[in-house]
């Protein structure tokens, strides 16, 4: 039994056990998960079939490809193929394999397994499987460093080559196991076997070595040398990799300033973000390339502008850099200063300015009275051209329109038909059908116009028929002016307002004038083709007067009908005459 007043004293002592127990049960429990072995069916009793040699804290690569003294490649950068592909491995036998997960070094690249570098704890037993294709391989791999590899004067793995030189890429691993001999050595750029191409002279290998002359700058990428050594009776590839870069000489030239060039002014709105570009080309080379903004050049420790850099290569024709700085909010003290870029390489410098504006505020009650304004403007000019567009397209046809009539072949510009009423049926106050055609009509389009009208009455010699008459003469015409009234509508006249409208149909240059001289009703024996007629041909109403004065609209709207004919008096005829009277409309 525990005292009562122990109890108190023992049960935190408990507690504090069993956490520490529970603590013990879960670092075995996944330490056990971490060791635990992994098993491959098939694979435990297989002999490797693959054995490799290199040189620690150099770069190297295994690829996961069954033996084959033909092969083209050594591995492939294939994503489609990395997603099939597994690798393991253990240091001894017996320890137990463990699965190569994602991760810097080494590195799952396609179908191979990158070391970049390759440690002397890297040695052990690889085991690779590609899924349907290889279900167990088995790679050695021993790392050596170079005092154990008997290496001399071994080569370094970064070979910098001047383009449009000759130059030479030997393979390190030649310099290594001088004790034993060397068969020829395999070469492989980007993981394809290089050889000998008709289509590329310039390349050559001899003597273990490969020689380009000229370089160019698609030789530039990561070599692999392979060959085979025989350490006792066991078979080995030495394997090491050389990394060739192609330069250019370094330019003899300074910085150029792409933009701002020389002083650029910007503007800017106070309070808001604002972002200062600076873009430079540099020459190729290696050495020093700096861009830096200054507020009034001056570098000022204590206020850092927020600068970013970017940089894009372009080739062997150097880099272009994009240097940025930001600014939070333009303040009073931005607008008074000047930021120069700065730009520096081994050959000299070079500097830009940005001065800043203070920019101008658009109001909105400036763009609303403009848009207003714009707005009024064009309204009043759409009523202005619907007010006057006869006068209008009649200045336009007088002056600079060619005449329409010039070779159609037709004698008359209009055929006039009108009812004929005895003078006891007319109204002596008012103005005649009769009086309408024959005397009016005439006065305006041909003596003020120049028009030539056809009056059955006054140019057609009597004795032949009628209805042969009058289709001739209305064939012969350019128009045919159709006086309506209700003696018009239920007279024998109608017949020459069916003839125009068959001749209408027949000829596209014929066209109807229907003058309404007199209120109307069609009566019902109208035939069909003259009730669509007057239904969908334009009508010019004739306001009953003694006299042609009060009834000038009427014949603008005459003349806008009838055929357009260039005017006699030539000098008229001018752009200086057209605007004239253009301006003259808007001013009377």
């Amino acid at each position: 039994m525990i005292p009562k007043e122990n109890v108190s004293e023992y049960q935190p002592k408990l507690i504090k056990k069993i956490v520490l127990t529970l603590c013990w049960i879960l670092v075995l429990f996944v330490s056990g998960a971490e060791v635990r072995e992994i098993n491959l069916p098939g694979c435990s009793h297989d002999e490797p079939q693959i054995r490799y040699r290199a040189i620690s804290d150099e770069e190297f690569v295994l690829q996961c490809a069954l033996p084959d003294r033909d092969a083209t490649h050594i591995y492939s950068n294939s994503l489609l193929k990395q997603h099939k592909v597994k690798w393991f491995w253990h240091q001894t036998h017996n320890e137990p394999l463990k699965a190569i997960k994602e991760s810097s070094n080494p590195a799952l690249q396609g179908d191979a397994l990158w070391f970049k570098p390759v440690r002397d704890s890297a040695s052990g037993v690889y085991v690779c499987m590609i899924r349907e294709k290889i279900p167990c391989l088995k790679i050695v791999l021993e790392v050596q460093t170079k005092k154990a590899a008997k290496c001399s004067g071994y080569d370094t793995n970064m070979l910098y080559l001047l383009a449009g030189k000759g130059n030479s890429i030997a393979c390190p691993g030649t310099k290594c196991y001088s004790h034993i001999k060397k068969p020829d050595v395999k070469w492989y750029k980007d993981g394809h076997q290089i050889k000998h191409r008709k289509s590329r002279q310039s390349l050559k290998l001899k003597h273990n070595e490969i020689y380009l002359n000229p370089t160019y700058d698609k030789d530039a990428g990561i070599y692999v040398c392979d060959y085979t050594l025989y350490d006792n009776t066991t078979k080995w590839t030495m394997r090491t990799a050389v990394t060739v870069e192609v330069i250019e000489k370094n330019t003899i030239h300074p910085p150029n300033f792409l933009y701002p060039n020389g002083v650029v002014i910007l503007e800017a709105e106070l309070g808001k973000p604002l972002e200062l570009e600076c873009r430079v080309q540099f020459g190729f080379e290696r050495s020093l390339m700096r861009v830096t903004w200054k507020r009034n050049n001056k570098e000022n420790i204590n206020e850092k502008l927020n600068q970013e850099t970017s940089v894009y290569t372009n080739g062997l024709k150097g880099h272009t850099f994009l240097h940025v700085a930001k600014l939070n909010e333009v303040t009073e003290r931005d607008l008074r200063s000047n930021f120069t870029c700065f730009a520096e390489n081994s050959v000299g410098n070079a500097t830009a300015m940005i001065q800043l504006k203070r920019k101008q505020r658009v109001f909105l009650s400036h763009i609303l009275c403009s848009a207003i304004s714009t707005l009024f403007a064009f309204l009043l000019c759409t009523a202005f051209i619907y007010q006057h567009w006869i006068e209008i397209v009649l200045m336009y046809r007088s002056y600079l329109v060619h005449n329409e009539t010039t070779g159609d072949g037709k004698e008359f510009d209009a055929f006039v038909s009108y009812a004929k009423l005895d003078s006891s049926e007319s109204d002596s106050t008012l103005i005649s059908e009769e009086k309408f055609a024959l005397e009016l009509l005439p006065d305006m389009l041909e003596n003020k116009h120049g028009y030539k009208l056809c009056i059955l009455e006054r140019d057609i010699l009597p004795g032949g028929a009628y209805t042969d008459e009058v289709v001739t003469a209305i064939k012969q015409s350019r128009r045919a002016i159709i006086i309506l009234s209700p003696a018009y509508i239920s007279g024998p006249s109608i017949f020459e307002l069916q003839a125009a409208v068959n001749c209408a149909l027949e000829d596209k240059k014929i066209k109807l004038v229907l003058i309404k001289f007199q209120a109307f009703q069609e009566p019902e024996t109208l035939p069909p083709v003259v009730r669509k007629a007057l239904r969908i041909l334009p009508v010019i109403t004739w306001k009953s007067s003694i006299s042609a004065v009060p009834n000038k609209k009427f014949w603008k709207y005459m003349h806008y009908h009838m055929p357009v004919k260039t005017p006699k008096v030539l000098g008229h005829c001018s752009l200086k005459g057209f605007f004239r009277r253009l301006f003259s409309l808007v001013y009377r």
